[in-house]
This record gives C-alpha cells, sequence and structure tokens, in this order.
C-alpha cells in the first residue's frame, strides 16, 4: 500500500527541513513525499533541493502561488498517487508511525486510521488529545493531524473548502463521517506531536474562528442540534487540558 504524504508550506524553510526529515525516518518504505510550496520566498527553494536529494524519486514537488493553506493541501490530493494519504506539519512519536498505520488498516479492513497526539510548548506537553473512537453527535472528532484516509474516499466526498480560514479539515471530516459508512481504525497510541500555536490552535480568537467554523460546518452538513455538538466538542476540549 503506497502511503502519500503531504506537506503544505510558505515561508517556513527551518521548519520545512524539520517536517521532510521526521518524513524520512519512517520506516515505511513505500512513501510517495508530496511538498507544496506556495511560492516562498526565503530559503525554502534551497530546502527543497535538499528534499530531492533526500528522496529522490519518492518526493514530488509544486512550487507556486496559491490561495492558503487548504488550497496547497487540495493541491497535493490531486497530485497524490498512493492508496493512503495524510498530511505531515508536525512530529511523528516514532519512526513507526505510518507502518503502524498502514498494518492496523489492513488489519481491520477500514477506510482509515487515527489516533492520539499531544499538543507540545517545546518539551512540555499542553495538551492531550485522546479521543478514541466515538459518535460524532456527541462532539467526537479525530485529531487532523493523525488521521490517515483512503485516496478513494477524497475521491467519494471530495477535498477541502477552501473558504474557511481554519476549519476545513474538521468540515471534512464531519462530510465523510456523518453517516457512518466510512469506516476507521483508532489505533491507540500517540502518534504525533502537534507544536500548539498552529492554524486552529494560536489563541482565543483563533479558537473563536475555529468554533464558528465548526458550527457551519454541522449546519452544513445537516446534522441537527448543531448547537449540541458544539457544546459537547467544547467540553472535550477543555478535558484535553487536564
Amino acid at each position: 500500500m503506497k502511503v502519500s504524504i503531504i506537506t503544505a508550506t510558505y515561508n517556513d524553510a527551518q521548519n520545512l527541513r524539520r517536517i521532510m526529515y521526521q518524513v524520512a525516518k519512517q520506516d515505511y518504505e513505500d512513501i510517495e513525499y508530496i511538498i507544496v510550496d506556495g511560492a516562498s520566498t526565503d530559503e525554502t527553494p534551497q530546502v527543497l533541493e535538499e528534499a530531492r536529494t533526500l528522496f529522490g524519486e519518492q518526493v514530488r514537488i509544486l512550487s507556486e502561488p496559491d490561495q492558503g493553506i487548504y488550497s496547497a493541501i487540495n493541491k497535493g490530493l490531486r497530485m497524490a498517487s498512493g492508496e493512503l494519504v495524510g498530511c505531515c506539519f508536525d512530529e511523528y512519536a516514532h519512526a513507526h508511525v505510518v507502518s503502524r498505520m498502514v498494518e492496523t488498516i489492513r488489519k481491520e479492513g477500514t477506510d482509515g486510521v487515527h489516533g492520539d497526539l499531544l499538543y507540545m510548548d517545546g518539551e512540555r506537553v499542553v495538551r492531550k488529545w485522546h479521543q478514541g473512537q466515538g459518535k460524532l453527535r456527541f462532539g467526537w472528532m479525530p485529531g487532523h493531524p493523525t488521521f490517515y484516509i483512503r485516496r478513494s474516499i477524497y475521491e467519494k466526498y471530495g477535498y477541502y473548502k477552501e473558504d474557511y480560514k481554519v476549519s476545513a479539515d474538521y468540515e471534512f471530516m464531519v462530510r465523510c463521517l456523518k453517516d457512518g459508512s466510512v469506516k476507521l481504525s483508532y489505533l491507540p497510541e500517540v502518534l504525533i506531536r502537534m507544536a500548539y500555536g498552529g492554524t486552529s490552535s494560536s489563541g482565543l480568537s483563533a479558537y473563536l474562528v475555529s468554533l464558528k467554523e465548526g458550527h457551519r460546518a454541522l449546519v452544513e452538513n445537516g446534522i441537527s442540534f448543531a448547537w449540541f455538538t458544539d457544546l459537547c466538542r467544547t467540553v472535550r476540549v477543555l478535558l484535553q487540558f487536564l
């Protein structure tokens, strides 16, 4: 099973270098690494050359202007040829994460996989995302950095909505998980260490935007009593800080 891993970047050369070496450390052999750059003007072109040397024929690179992170991810999705697709913007917990994902999907015959993640401030754990399995109605949702799913699901349900600022990933997961036909495996271990302060976790204002867009995602996808799901989701987030 080929796995396509997508990283979108813009003027963030040092972080891109850190991420691509994380991908290179994975022990799973059949990886296609896709880097989508928004025509960066910093040192990113040099890092992209490093990526070509590091990954050889395994890497596919696109560098051109885009309309933001979800626009870039969608370009990566259209380039992907792997059966399983995920994004990498952070640190894998160990070198066997992708191998464990593929092993779990094969064993359970599911459409995708997710697991636990830690939000990190340097070496300090700020927040623990341990969702397990649950119901969307009660605020459950996989942590997107751990969410790897078959490419056929994107082909069936469509890509990310680019008019969302921070929650297009949540909207996509609501869209494809709401009716229960897409089956996910849960891998009960920490898969990702995520830097706290990303697109949707960088303070109160960002969280409020995320909450507003999350409500919109529920309404657009016909989830009744969306406010109840919003409340349950907020409680789940708060509990992650304990």
